[in-house]
């Protein structure tokens, strides 16, 4: 702010920045559907230029490719998709030799992966201006008060205290927050959460459930708490009422990417997803390359429109989503009705089918007292059961657990205890629920 102006309030140019786009958002988020993709497109035309004239791997990729004078979503998809393997294999060819100077300074961002396939892509700070402003929009949609308290239980932090809310609150005034690493076991998380007492809780859907789930065993609750924030994973279905009915709380989810950055975020209004279209070109496909209708699933395929760095141009980041139908908020932006996760995350019938597979948390507790658990699918006929759990559990438990998860999962599989002190997340901080290794990196069952 400007020294003696205290009304109305002068912002400095990063503040003012992410303010005036914000105001640009709040207009884009009912355009009708036609011009919202015309501005895309607008957009695209100019990144997949840069792209052929700059980028090595793109000027061979798209050697037979003319772009035409105006281009659209037919020309679009004649466009071959960008692998995971190709980024990670051909980083230097990936990057533009020409960054626009206005983009600011490189920023390496890195993935390791649920896949043990890590990744690093190359972006600038106009990319990461677009991350912090997606992050405020958020806030504004949820209607959060950014005065109160915001704790963070997650992987790549330091436990410590902050006196704002994140990188941009050195512009927008906001409250402390404090953040404690998801490597810390379960009571301690717990015990930190009702020292600090915040009114905002963000950390991932898996350990927000473990954190509820020993809460309520303890009869704990964080008095201030208003809302949990959760990210990184596929959001269970049973976990919403879970944490309401617990803590009297709300859940919002949202769904990003390390190398793509917010790509839905919660409607404020339902608990479906708004693509956020400013920002990227997200496609939803079946398996013949083909759009995805309402209520159908497909593989998202992104395009990053403003990462002139290192481009991402229909790049499969190998998670599937729903489609949903047009929202009653009066936002335009196109609708995901689910997260689905990855192929790891399918299961692999012996018949040669797959799909993702649900077990809500209140499937095993009504069984035994079961704190932690994880399916591992090593093939088509076997799953191994990892459990934290206060005991072993008897025959009968286990066999009521064989059952339950024979009548979700259509198939009585040769399921396998292994009890486990604890589960921990993978490589990427984030912990999955069920994993399969019955499949090979082309989706097809590995040993039928």
């Amino acid at each position: 702010m400007i020294d003696g102006i205290t009304w109305p309030v002068i912002p400095p140019p990063k503040s003012a920045g992410l303010l005036a786009i914000q105001y640009q958002f709040d207009q884009s988020q009912r355009m009708p559907p036609a011009e919202l993709e015309r501005r895309q497109f607008e957009q695209a035309d100019v990144l997949l230029r840069h792209s052929i004239a700059t980028v090595p791997r793109y000027r061979e990729k798209y050697r037979s490719f003319t772009v035409p004078d105006k281009l659209d979503m037919h020309a679009w998809r004649s466009l071959p998709m960008l692998e995971r393997s190709e980024v990670q294999e051909h980083f230097e060819q990936m990057k533009s030799t020409a960054v626009p100077l206005s983009h600011g300074n490189p920023r390496v961002y890195g993935s390791s992966g649920s896949t043990g396939m890590p990744l690093k892509v190359l972006g600038t700070d106009t990319t990461h201006f677009f991350w912090l402003s997606l992050s405020l929009r958020d806030h504004v949609w949820q209607r959060r008060d950014l005065t109160k308290k915001l704790a963070a239980i997650r992987s790549k932090v330091a436990d410590g205290a902050s006196p704002g809310w994140g990188e941009w609150s050195d512009s927008i005034v906001s409250g402390p927050s404090c953040a404690l690493n998801i490597g810390a076991d379960v009571d301690r998380q717990l015990d930190w959460l009702i020292a600090e007492d915040p009114e905002y809780l963000l950390t991932h859907p898996s350990n927000l459930h473990a954190l509820v789930s020993r809460a309520a065993e303890r009869g704990l609750r964080p008095a201030k708490l208003r809302e949990t924030r959760t990210f990184g994973e596929m959001l269970q279905p049973d976990l919403r009422e879970l944490v309401s009915n617990t803590w009297g709380a709300k859940l919002t989810d949202n769904y990003s990417a390390e190398e793509t950055g917010y790509i839905a975020l919660q409607c404020p209004e339902n608990e479906h997803y708004h693509i956020q279209s400013e920002n990227l070109l997200v496609e939803i496909l079946n398996p013949r390359g083909e759009p995805c209708q309402p209520g159908e699933t497909g593989e998202v395929v992104v395009t990053t429109l403003h990462n002139f760095a290192m481009p991402l141009i229909r790049y499969r980041i190998l998670d599937h989503a729903e489609v949903g139908d047009p929202c009653a908020c009066g936002r335009t932006l196109p609708v995901l009705r689910r997260i689905l996760g990855r192929q790891r995350n399918m299961i692999a019938m012996p018949d040669g089918t797959r799909h993702w597979p649900s077990f809500p948390g209140s499937g095993w507790t009504d069984i035994a007292p079961i704190l932690q658990f994880q399916l591992i699918q090593h093939d088509t006929q076997n799953i191994e059961i990892k459990l934290v759990c206060r005991y072993p559990l008897n025959e009968q438990q286990e066999a009521g657990i064989r059952a339950m998860l024979a009548e979700r999962f259509g198939y009585p599989f040769d399921f396998r205890f292994n009890y486990q002190d604890r589960i921990g997340p993978g490589p990427n901080g984030k912990f999955e629920d069920f994993i399969s290794l019955a499949y090979d990196q082309r989706g097809r069952n590995a040993n039928r």
